[in-house]
């Protein structure tokens, strides 16, 4: 089982330290204090008795948010060498995402070689040391090789089985060797691509995508090199505040190196699977909501104060109930109706004073059935009285599951809640309005809110075995920005316009450039700042 840890010490002190625990098979320092363990389940529990932990966490299922763009967000006007002329040449795009078809002409050069400094493949168990976790690396040279070989993909495997991955690499920076039409925002920067998600699953984990992260800036550190690192995928388990150790050490990696994250904000913008609330002493509130069929699991994941006392109880379809379950028990495990249900009372951590009470429902025999529940709340003693809770995203549980009365707000995915990344809503470039599957912002400015927004409704992108199709989700919103981002640091590092672009600078210089339209209050919880305009934005550099 991957565990991520935290603690004060140093990579040599922490593992010297965990060197005498059994149980513990794979370790990995991932800098800024955090590291990943793989422990039998067993042994967990002796980690929270030792004293030099901080905090831990079990990682999370993630899920991908599954080129007229590039003229309407003035990305072309970046590029024409009547303006500015940039291409992102010295530049790291590094993709976080289910792998890249090296072959694909969008990343060769005009010799036909790779523009890929290198691809690491963490699904790959092959070459596993003892007491590491699983990853093979390609460099350049390597996949120069298989490129010129009979079979590139006899060494590498299939190297994006989804195409997701291959298409937002393309978007930030396929080169258009074949047809210029189609190059991506930053054409001739470098990429170095990771494959975080296992081949014929539909999901990755937290774990990998912090893995993915620290091997991206490493690389840029050694290299010295200014990078833009794109991670398309999203999730509902959490507060959506920043405060998970996941989303933290995405904020701590935002500080180091010249580095700048680019997140999309997510695919539950008209989802229905956010549900807030607000309950008194004595008050009992109703929630409902419905499954699709065809599910085999689920879960709920309800966040409210700490300092207020609420008890739950589940209204199965058909009637039954669960029985009134209270923190008295922090784990309550429940068989009936053919399904397992586990409710899990959680504890405040050092980042934040909210507690989860998490639900987890899985089928024992049929699938679950497309119905009505009800989540009956009671507050014991509310002292704020407020919650918030979520379902799964639609790629794990499709449009068919959804609360009867949802907020819209609070939709963005985690880990786009992070601090210090640039967040990317999607829009409409055609209609020019948000795209209405777009993750919304909190309705309130001190929590998090979109950056800016992207073109994410029918984006021409590369596909795995040559040619391109067409996409639509905000994990194509974002790598227009990450394109972007390579651009403006080609510009202010590279050519020594403004050395420090990058991190919280770059956001701000992409937020003052955005396009907004009269009439509409800025920053909101839709579009952010507005719209991207890459042209406007680099204009601000050269002032």
């Amino acid at each position: 089982m991957e565990i991520i840890i935290k603690s004060g010490m140093n990579e040599q002190q922490l593992r010297q330290e965990l060197a005498d625990i059994s149980g513990i098979s794979a370790f990995e320092f991932l800098g800024q204090g955090f590291a990943l363990i793989e422990i039998l389940p067993e042994m967990t529990d002796i980690l929270y008795s030792l004293d030099f932990i901080e905090d831990i966490e079990f990682p999370k299922n993630v899920f991908t948010n599954s080129m007229s763009g590039m003229i309407s967000s003035c990305i072309r006007s970046a590029q024409e060498e009547s303006s500015f002329g940039l291409t992102g040449e010295g530049v790291i795009v590094g993709i976080v995402d289910t792998g890249i078809d090296y072959t694909h002409p969008d990343f060769r050069n005009e010799q036909g070689g790779t523009r890929i400094l290198y691809f690491r493949d963490q699904s790959d168990t092959s070459a596993v040391q003892e007491g590491a976790f699983p990853g093979r690396e390609y460099t350049s040279d390597e996949l120069n090789r298989a490129i010129f070989s009979d079979n590139p993909f006899s060494v590498t495997g299939i190297p994006d089985p989804s195409g997701h991955g291959t298409a937002v690499a393309g978007i930030a920076a396929g080169g258009g060797t074949v047809d210029t039409s189609k190059k991506g925002a930053a054409p001739e920067a470098s990429i170095i691509a990771v494959k975080v998600k296992p081949s014929g699953s539909d999901f990755s984990r937290s774990t990998e995508l912090m893995r993915a992260v620290k091997y991206i800036i490493d690389k840029a550190s050694f290299l010295r090199r200014p990078a833009a690192i794109n991670i398309s995928y999203g999730m509902n388990e959490g507060s959506h505040k920043g405060d998970s150790l996941f989303e933290e050490y995405l904020t701590a990696v935002s500080s180091v190196w010249k580095t700048s994250i680019v997140i999309p904000t997510g695919n539950e913008g008209g989802a229905g699977h956010h549900y807030s609330g607000r309950i008194k002493t004595g008050e009992t509130k109703n929630v409902e909501f419905f499954t699709s069929a065809g599910l085999s699991s689920f879960y709920l994941s309800m966040w409210k104060n700490f300092a207020d006392d609420f008890s739950v109880e589940l209204i199965l379809p058909g009637g039954k109930s669960t029985g009134i379950i209270t923190p008295i028990t922090p784990v309550t495990n429940i068989r009936t109706n053919g399904l397992s249900l586990t409710v899990v009372y959680g504890e405040p951590t050092r980042y934040s004073t909210s507690q989860e009470i998490f639900f987890n429902i899985k089928a024992e025999g049929d699938l679950i059935p497309n119905a009505l529940w009800n989540l009956r709340i009671r507050a014991d003693t509310a002292a704020d009285g407020s919650f918030d809770i979520w379902l799964p995203t639609v790629e794990e549980v499709t449009t068919g599951t959804y609360f009867s009365s949802p907020d819209n707000y609070a939709t963005l995915t985690i880990p786009s809640t992070s601090l210090k990344v640039i967040r990317v809503a999607g829009y409409n470039d055609t209609l020019l309005s948000a795209a209405e599957f777009s993750g919304v912002g909190w309705n309130n400015a001190a929590l998090p809110l979109p950056d800016i927004a992207a073109p994410s409704v029918n984006i021409t992108a590369p596909v795995p075995g040559g040619g391109y199709a067409n996409f639509t989700g905000t994990s194509f919103a974002a790598p227009f920005v990450t394109g972007t981002a390579a651009l403006m640091m080609q510009l202010g590092i590279i050519m020594g316009r403004s050395p420090f672009m990058y991190g919280e600078k770059l956001k701000a210089y992409l937020r003052r450039g955005a396009v907004r339209a009269s009439g509409t209050i800025y920053p909101n919880p839709v579009s952010g700042y507005g719209r991207l305009c890459a042209a406007d934005t680099i204009s601000l550099i050269m002032m």
